[in-house]
């Protein structure tokens, strides 16, 4: 019985189709969102996530050593930057926090990985279920709260917000380093809040 190293991740990007459907059959956003991605930048001290559908682009940034970051949202020639101080990360986080997942033993193949499915509570009576890869580790668990305490690679999830039910499947995953330039707050362009 071969016991196959974890590879941990540490630098490089994700990118995840999202699809979305509704419990109503008439939704117009779960139309304009389909076909929208999701980008994951990640370096050990910092995350971008970017999600980009027709509507427009909505990114976040975090410096896990500072404990700060900064939403971008680019809709309808609209540009706005909100900053985050660590308590209102820790606010905007909170729904995940401690989720405690619930493994189960078969594997499963989505595209090129075999796969767990894990299952975890949340605060609110939903449950978030996810299929990961056990043998890739991404090293900061800090770019996405839902998953510190899961033991692998998010290879597909799905989240439900409203009567809307987002799908996310892995679909690029790259090794390439990531410039610092991604991770930096802008310095014009933005109307800024808090």
């Amino acid at each position: 019985n071969a016991v196959i190293a974890q590879k941990q991740f540490s630098e490089g990007s994700l990118q995840y189709d999202i699809s979305i459907s509704s419990a109503k059959s008439e939704t117009p956003i779960a139309n304009s969102l389909n076909g929208a991605t999701l980008t994951v930048f990640l370096r050990p001290e910092f995350s971008r996530t970017e999600m980009k559908s027709t509507l427009g682009t909505e990114t976040i940034v975090y410096n896990n050593r500072g404990g700060a970051g900064f939403i971008l949202k680019e809709y309808s020639g609209q540009k706005l930057m909100i900053t985050m101080n660590s308590d209102n990360w820790v606010d905007k986080n909170k729904m995940y926090e401690n989720l405690n997942f619930t493994i189960a033993n078969e594997l499963f193949t989505i595209g090129d990985y075999k796969c767990k499915k894990a299952s975890a509570n949340m605060p609110d009576g939903k449950i978030i279920i996810v299929y990961f890869n056990p043998d890739i580790i991404i090293t900061n668990k800090k770019y996405n709260n839902a998953f510190v305490q899961l033991p692998g690679l998010p290879v597909q999830y799905e989240l439900h917000s409203g009567n809307l039910n987002f799908k996310y499947t892995l679909k690029i995953i790259s090794y390439d380093a990531v410039s610092q330039g991604k991770f930096e707050i802008p310095k014009t362009g933005y109307r800024i809040m808090t």
